[in-house]
């Protein structure tokens, strides 16, 4: 369950007029929090973004289900489910949230050290193309704040 500031600072970006993703990633930045704090855990990087990534889903950010042949089918439904959830705004069912929690609670932290999160986004590099990557660096220098 995403804390009251987590979807406070998603709601910020969406009123700057920032992207989804940028959006979604301030709950994978609490999802890595709380499992370096030891309160979740998570066997895998992957694992612990997509945890954040579904939250995010649930709490109404509007972040596409992944592209056909990007991930499994079954994971696209997944993601179709949740997003439809949060336009729905379903509460989240108590018992099996805390089911959730306990089962994570028996996970590891090393998903969300340094080191593993360097490899994840090194990996998740590569998938791209370079002239993805150029353009993404584009325009992240456009659209970084001016000082």
């Amino acid at each position: 369950m995403p804390t009251k500031a987590t979807i406070d600072a998603a709601k910020r970006d969406k009123a700057q007029g920032k992207s989804a993703s940028t959006q979604a990633g301030e709950f994978v930045k609490a999802e890595m929090d709380s499992i370096r704090k030891g309160q979740t855990g998570a066997r895998s990087t992957k694992q612990a973004i997509a945890i954040g990534l579904s939250e995010a889903r649930r709490a109404g950010v509007e972040l596409k289900p992944p592209a056909k042949g990007k991930t499994s089918e079954k994971t696209r439904k997944n993601a179709q489910r949740e997003l439809e959830k949060g336009k729905r705004h379903e509460p989240v069912n108590p018992v099996r949230s805390r089911a959730r929690v306990q089962v994570q609670k028996k996970e590891g932290t090393a998903a969300a050290s340094p080191g593993a999160l360097s490899k994840q986004a090194k990996a998740a590099a590569q998938q791209r193309t370079p002239g993805e990557r150029s353009a993404a660096a584009k325009k992240a220098a456009h659209t970084r704040a001016q000082h």
